[in-house]
This record gives C-alpha cells, sequence and structure tokens, in this order.
C-alpha cells in the first residue's frame, strides 16, 4: 500500500481534494489563503501594537492557520515518507526549454541552479531570492492575496478582483519566465 501512495497521483486527485475543499469552505462562509497566514502570524507576535493593519482578532483565522499548517505537513511526509526516488518524467521539449535557459534537468523536481545550497551562498541568488520576495510580498498585499487565495477561493466564489489578479500572476510569470529569467541566469 505504501508503493502505492510513493506513486506520482494524477491531476484529478488533487482537482478533486481542492474542489471538496473548497465546498466545505463556501459552505461554513470561509475563504482561504496563504498569505492570510502571515498577516495572522504577524499580530499573534505583536505587530498589532505598531501597525493598523495587524490589528485584528486573530483567533478568527485559527482554522486559517491549521489549514497551513496541515499543508506544511503534509509537505513533510510527502517528501520523507512517501519519496519517490525515480526521477521527474519531463517532456523533450521541456528539458530543451530549461537548457535554452541554462537549466541543467537533473531530474529532480526543482533544479539545483535555482534552488540549491550554492543559491544561498552567492550574492547574485542572495539579491534574487530579497528582490523576489519583496515582490511577492508587494504584489499579495496589493491584490489583497496570494496566488492561492484568489486563484482557488476567490475564482470559485466569482470575484471579479480575483479573476483580474489572476490574470495579472499569468501574465507576470510569463514575463518572468520569457523576458526576465534569461538575463538573470
Amino acid at each position: 500500500m505504501l508503493e502505492l501512495l510513493r506513486q506520482p497521483w494524477p491531476w484529478y486527485i488533487s482537482g478533486a481534494a481542492i474542489a471538496f475543499i473548497m465546498v466545505l469552505l463556501l459552505f461554513f462562509g470561509k475563504s482561504f489563503g496563504v498569505s492570510a497566514n502571515l498577516r495572522t502570524i504577524c499580530t499573534i507576535a505583536g505587530a498589532g501594537k505598531k501597525v493598523k493593519f495587524f490589528d485584528f482578532n486573530w483567533r478568527t483565522q485559527k482554522w486559517n492557520l491549521l489549514f497551513l499548517f496541515g499543508s506544511v505537513l503534509g509537505g513533510v511526509v510527502a517528501s520523507t515518507l512517501l519519496q519517490n526516488d525515480e526521477p521527474l518524467k519531463l517532456s523533450a521539449a521541456t528539458i530543451e526549454d530549461l537548457k535554452g535557459l541554462g537549466i541543467a534537468f537533473d531530474g529532480g523536481l526543482n533544479p539545483s541552479q535555482l534552488f540549491g545550497t550554492e543559491v544561498l551562498t552567492s550574492s547574485k541568488g542572495i539579491l534574487v531570492l530579497l528582490i523576489g520576495g519583496v515582490l511577492v510580498g508587494f504584489g499579495a498585499r496589493y491584490a489583497g492575496g496570494c496566488t492561492s487565495g484568489h486563484a482557488i477561493s476567490g475564482l470559485s466564489n466569482m470575484q471579479l478582483p480575483s479573476l483580474v489578479a489572476v490574470i495579472g500572476f499569468f501574465i507576470g510569470g510569463l514575463v518572468m519566465t520569457h523576458l526576465l529569467l534569461p538575463l538573470i541566469f
């Protein structure tokens, strides 16, 4: 049974699980987003004493913190207990596209040129992570939520601002992939 769990699951299993969670959240009148947890954590740490944005009753968001904890725990379980040592299967076209960007596909999920420990020791890598983190943080705050909140929760609630945000996320991803990433690497 454990060997069966170690195999990559079909996309429709994840889709059905996300749909089930969204139906539950809609039923209970909740909407989720991962970036909302950062606000809650900052509030718990006392940031509400200094910044009005963080001054709210964080206890109303305990369920969202539990969702975040479950996401992290699920990642740990998947990467340790359910680890699959087989190389990732990518199409030849994707491998060639990565090679064109100067990224060698090594069979892993995260290319070592982007996510390896050497990135953290180089000034270029630290700068890219710092600027990327600031841009993601600014974008999530400016858009009123992150990609998971808008794309899954907002779109399932048929919110027009979420549709606009998701379109912006996709445009930003395409610009980053096809214009900026080749300049960085």
